[in-house]
């Protein structure tokens, strides 16, 4: 028996992923660019055990389907040349499948815990393909504050992987996650971007200008130049939200309460505060704002009818182990 726990964060894609090339090994159609938060995190055990004829998951408590980890698994377990079946026990501190991107931070700490209990030991380029094989997001979740996950060319996979960009400290900015709905989503990420070649008429554009828009964010990354970076991720945003509106059938996760949260976000730019929204695939709002200003963002955010709850956080740390 042997076992490996790991604790992965979530990741809120300023420049957005969304889209797969066609073919095996979860490969994404563009590249993307993320930041990650420290106040929202996956912890995974992972325990192979030769007493155990087939893999078991638990998530947040409760029994979970395996299937899809199984197949995660047999990737750990080729690498590693070993049959041995495993138990899976994941937390998330977070409402898990709402639009959060628990399938990045689920997915990061599932190959960083399983490889290790499998007995390899993989660089973080190494841990970020295997991650995106789980979810294309994940990639970007082994790595801390700003990264950029790679779109790559080859069929294999080996130049899809992410790579860090700042660590926190080199612009440690705040985040505030305004907590719309705390269900899981009806149509997840997964089937969302499927055949989208075929589902959307604006796909094709969609590809065309992401490395464009890419080259522009790592620019004003460098730069260090919120506004600019600010800009660029609510563009990013509102095109991202446009192409699942023009999917067949058409996705629209927000509620009326996003609606309102993106309002207020505004509001609070054009009053001196210098914040900006951007919503990944589901009904939560996050706001990017300079450091000190998290708490009045916060505040307002809180005041919207339909906002839950709140949840401040700083950039966060690349996956780790845990004792």
């Amino acid at each position: 028996m042997s076992q490996a726990t790991a604790r992965a964060h979530s990741n809120i894609a300023l420049i957005k992923y969304w889209g797969k090339r066609r073919g095996p090994r979860n490969l994404p159609a563009v590249g993307s660019i993320s930041v990650t938060l420290d106040a929202l995190y996956t912890d995974t055990t992972v325990v192979f055990d030769s007493a155990l004829d087939a893999d078991r998951a638990e998530l947040d408590g409760r029994p979970a389907d395996a299937a899809r980890l199984t197949a995660f698994l047999d990737l750990v377990r080729e690498r590693a040349e070993i049959d041995t079946r495993a138990s899976i026990v994941s937390a998330n501190n977070f409402p898990t499948g709402a639009g959060l991107a628990s399938s990045a931070s689920g997915f990061a700490a599932l190959a960083l815990a399983a490889s290790t209990a499998a007995g390899l030991e993989l660089d973080p380029r190494e841990l970020s393909i295997l991650a995106r094989q789980g979810s294309g997001s994940a990639a970007r979740s082994i790595f801390g504050g700003f990264a950029e996950m790679y779109r790559g060319e080859q069929d294999d996979g080996s130049d899809a992987f992410a790579e860090p960009m700042l660590a926190p400290a080199d612009w440690p900015l705040e985040i505030v996650v305004a907590v719309t709905d705390l269900a899981a989503k009806a149509v997840n990420s997964s089937i969302g971007m499927s055949h989208l070649d075929r589902r959307s008429d604006y796909y094709g554009a969609w590809v065309e200008h992401s490395e464009g828009d890419l080259a522009a964010m790592r620019e004003a990354i460098t730069a260090r130049d919120l506004e600019t970076v600010g800009a660029l991720t609510e563009m990013s945003c509102l095109k991202l939200h446009g192409l699942m509106m023009s999917t067949r059938p058409g996705l629209i996760y927000w509620n009326p309460a996003t609606v309102a949260a993106i309002q207020a976000v505004r509001g609070l730019r054009a009053a001196g505060i210098p914040v900006y929204f951007t919503i990944d695939a589901g009904p939560q709002v996050k706001a990017l704002c300079a450091p000190g200003h998290g708490e009045a963002v916060a505040r307002e955010l809180e005041s919207v009818p339909g906002v839950l709850e709140t949840r401040r956080s700083a950039l966060g740390p690349a996956a780790r182990l845990r004792a």
